[in-house]
C-alpha cells in the first residue's frame, strides 16, 4: 500500500529544505502533499509538489517575531482567517495521511500536533549554537511537543543540538544532519557570461519582496566601495519581480541592461555588477567572497566554506538583531559590518588570507553538517512508514 506523507513548513527557506526531502521520500514510492503555511510555497510548485489548502504571503514573510507590528500588519491582511481555512484543511487531509512532516519552527509543530496523527519535526530554526551550546534553546513547551507520543522523530539542524535535547528527555531527537546542505548541485551556468577578471563576489539580497529589493541596493552600495579587480554577481529568486526591481535600482540611481532573460547587467558610474536569476547554486559555488543579507542562503555559504559578510537592513527578516544571532549560529564564518563602506577592509583580509579556507570549510562542516541528510532522513522515516 503507498504511504502517504504531509508537509507542513512556514518560509521560503523551510519550503526549499522540504522539498528536498519529500523528493528523497518520493523516490521510495511515498506520496507526498505540501501545505506551506507562510507564503504562497513556490519551491513546492516548482517541483510539481501538489500544494494543499490556501496559500498568501503576508507583509512580515513569517518574521512576526521580529516586531509586534508585523504581526499586527499580518492580521490585517487576513492572517486569522488564513490560519482558520489551513487548520480546517489540516483536519479534513489528516485522517488520509500516514505522518504529518513538519519543517520549522514551534508554528508547524503546533499544527502537527493538531493534526492528531503520528508526526516528525524537522527543527529548521534553532540551534544551541545560538546560545553557545548550552541546553537549550528549545523552550520546555516546544520540548514537551517532542517528547509527545505522536510525535515519531525530531531531526534537529545539529549535532550539539541533538545532544541536549536528549539529555532533556526528547529520545527520539536523531543526529542526521542538515538537509539545508542538500540539492546544491551546480546548474550549468556559465560564469564566463559575467565577463570581467578577478575573483568572483556572490551577492544574496535575500527572497522575499520588498525586502530583497532594499537589500539589494545595500549590496550594491558596498560594491561601491570595493575598488580591486572582483566580479560581482547577485543570485535573485524568480519571486523578485523584474519591473519592481528596475524601479528599486533606478531610484538607488542604478542603470539596469537586461542581456538575457535570466541575467541583467547594472552600472552606476565605474561600478558594474550582475543580477542572476535561478543559478543560486552555481554563484555560491564559484564564490569567492559572499556580501549577504539572506537567511537560508547565507548559511549554505558557510556549509560550502565561503567566506560572508553580511549587513544588517530595514527588515522584516534581516534586521541587526537577526544577524547578529546569525553570527553566534554559524560562527567564524560571517563577519557582522554594520556599513558598506566597512566592508571594502573585511573583504581585503577575507580574500588575502591564505589560513581561511582551512578554517572555514571546518566550521561549515561542524555548523551545517554534510551533504546527504534528506537521503538519511528519509530513509529513517520509512523505517517508521
Amino acid at each position: 500500500m503507498v504511504k502517504r506523507v504531509l508537509c507542513l513548513s512556514n518560509g521560503h527557506g523551510e519550503d526549499s529544505i522540504a522539498v528536498v526531502v519529500l523528493g528523497a521520500l518520493a523516490e521510495r514510492g511515498v506520496k507526498v502533499w505540501a501545505m506551506p503555511i507562510v507564503g504562497a510555497g513556490g519551491a513546492y510548485r516548482s517541483h510539481g509538489i501538489e500544494i494543499l489548502g490556501p496559500t498568501q504571503a503576508m507583509p512580515s514573510g513569517g518574521f512576526i517575531y521580529m516586531d509586534a507590528r508585523h504581526l499586527w500588519h499580518d492580521l490585517q491582511s487576513g492572517l486569522g482567517g488564513l490560519t482558520l481555512a489551513q487548520y480546517q484543511t489540516l483536519k479534513e487531509m489528516a485522517p488520509q495521511v500516514d505522518l504529518v512532516l513538519a519543517v520549522g519552527d514551534i508554528v508547524v509543530q503546533i499544527f502537527a500536533r493538531l493534526s492528531e496523527q503520528p508526526h516528525a519535526f524537522i527543527g529548521t530554526a534553532k540551534s544551541d549554537y545560538y546560545i553557545g551550546g548550552k541546553p537549550s534553546v528549545y523552550a520546555p513547551w516546544e520540548r514537551w511537543l517532542m517528547a509527545n507520543p505522536r510525535c515519531a522523530a525530531v531531526y534537529p539542524r545539529d549535532r550539539v543540538t541533538t545532544l541536549n535535547l536528549q539529555k532533556l528527555g526528547v529520545a527520539r531527537a536523531h543526529d542526521l544532519g542538515n538537509p539545508m546542505m542538500d540539492g546544491l548541485t551546480p546548474q550549468g551556468f556559465c560564469l564566463e557570461r559575467l565577463g570581467g577578471q578577478g575573483p568572483l563576489v556572490t551577492l544574496l539580497p535575500g527572497s522575499r519582496p520588498p525586502e530583497a529589493y532594499r537589500n539589494l541596493n545595500v549590496l550594491l552600495e558596498a560594491v561601491c566601495h570595493l575598488k580591486t579587480p572582483l566580479v560581482f554577481a547577485a543570485a535573485l529568486t524568480k519571486s523578485l519581480q523584474t519591473e519592481e526591481l528596475e524601479t528599486s535600482l533606478g531610484e538607488a540611481g542604478w542603470q539596469t541592461t537586461p542581456l538575457a532573460p535570466d541575467l541583467w547587467q547594472v552600472q552606476q558610474g565605474e561600478h558594474r555588477a550582475y543580477l542572476v536569476w535561478g543559478a543560486f547554486a552555481d554563484l555560491i559555488a564559484a564564490a569567492n567572497l559572499v556580501l549577504a543579507m539572506a537567511g537560508t542562503a547565507t548559511e549554505q555559504a558557510v556549509g560550502l566554506g565561503k567566506p560572508v559578510i553580511t549587513l544588517p537592513g530595514a527588515g522584516p527578516q534581516f534586521t541587526y538583531r537577526f544577524a547578529e544571532a546569525q553570527t553566534r549560529l554559524l560562527g567564524p564564518s560571517v563577519n557582522l559590518v554594520l556599513d558598506p563602506a566597512q566592508v571594502a577592509p573585511m573583504a581585503h583580509q577575507l580574500l588575502t588570507d591564505p589560513r581561511l579556507p582551512a578554517r572555514l570549510q571546518a566550521n561549515g562542516k561542524e555548523r551545517m553538517g554534510t551533504v546527504g541528510a534528506a537521503q538519511r532522513i528519509a530513509q529513517h522515516l520509512m523505517e517508521f512508514l
